[in-house]
């Protein structure tokens, strides 16, 4: 019995939060930045941001979180420790900031959706755009080189392959249907894409440009995401509530993950904790963010957050 009691309180303590992380959400139906202790679920305080914020990235550091206005021009940038603004970065002629990556060298990378375009900002602030030619340029990834990039264009049906040293659009891959998540793994190698319009996430070969696969998901896979440890991929399904969770070497399902089960809790946003154990999923439509354990598939909890809480990240 106490060997029992032991190995479920070693599950609890392996399955909780680590006690400084700072679980950060972007409020896109009021304009504020929740920040949350994740230890506790306790919201420490709810900033203003600009208008409409969505993605976030937290600096190499861990220090500072950028929060993009997707309803405007800018990059609003945040010290998380003080829970204070410290500067907000213009992007015009950038419009409609969306997808955000804050890159190993100080790089912040964004797609610009309103103007077919990327913005890229350099740690001393140089702006430089990268245009894409392409309708919806809406989520980002970047390879380990910190220099390939791959942008999804959602009303094109493609995705722009881009060199961000250069500054230049390398080609489009026509990915058809509405191309939107995006995920890379194998170490660059592979590209998954998730799509609008079917019950599918689609694996290409970044070398060739070709299509090597393909998997079915629940009704549909609005986000795409690759674990910190390199070992699976994850699809957000927004009309079913569910995870897809797949094997990153084989592409094999691994398992579904039903979250709320309920299109109405407008599922998108998802994110891996550092350790790869647990997965955050914002539940936009209750302002709620689910906590799940990896290994189980279980909803350990839901935290509360603003209107229509969507973009996330963690704080060290």
């Amino acid at each position: 019995m106490h060997r029992a009691i032991a190995a479920a309180l070693c599950a609890l303590l392996l399955a909780a939060p680590a006690a400084a992380e700072t679980l950060l959400v972007g409020n896109k139906g009021e304009d504020t930045l929740s920040v949350i202790a994740l230890a506790s679920g306790e919201e420490l305080a709810r900033l203003p941001t600009g208008k409409m914020p969505h993605e976030i990235a937290v600096s190499p550091d861990g220090k500072q979180a950028a929060v993009v206005a997707y309803g405007s021009t800018t990059i609003d940038v945040f010290d998380v420790a003080s829970r204070t603004k410290v500067r907000t970065i213009d992007l015009s002629p950038n419009q409609r900031p969306h997808g955000l990556l804050w890159l190993s060298d100080g790089r912040l990378v964004a797609t610009t959706e309103g103007s077919d375009s990327v913005a890229v900002v350099a740690p001393d602030g140089k702006l430089t755009s990268i245009s894409t030619g392409q309708k919806g340029t809406h989520m980002i990834v970047v390879a380990p080189d910190n220099r390939t990039a791959y942008t999804a264009n959602i009303g094109s049906g493609t995705v722009s392959i881009l060199d961000l040293k250069t500054a230049e659009k390398l080609r489009d891959l026509t990915i058809g249907g509405k191309p939107e998540g995006l995920a890379l793994t194998k170490r660059g190698r592979e590209l998954w894409v998730g799509d609008l319009e079917a019950p599918r996430v689609s694996i290409w070969d970044t070398k060739t440009g070709k299509k090597i696969a393909e998997q079915a998901v629940d009704p549909v896979a609005i986000r795409v995401l690759a674990s910190p440890d390199g070992k699976l991929v994850a699809t957000s399904n927004i009309k079913s509530g569910t995870i897809s969770l797949f094997d990153a070497e084989t592409r094999a399902l691994v398992r579904t993950i039903k979250v709320s089960g309920n299109a109405a809790k407008g599922q998108v946003t998802l994110l891996f904790s550092a350790d790869s154990k647990r997965l955050y999923a914002a539940e936009t439509g209750h302002d709620q963010v689910a906590e799940i354990d990896v290994a189980s598939g279980a909803v350990l909890r839901r935290i509360a957050a603003g209107k229509n809480g969507d973009g996330l990240a963690i704080a060290p």
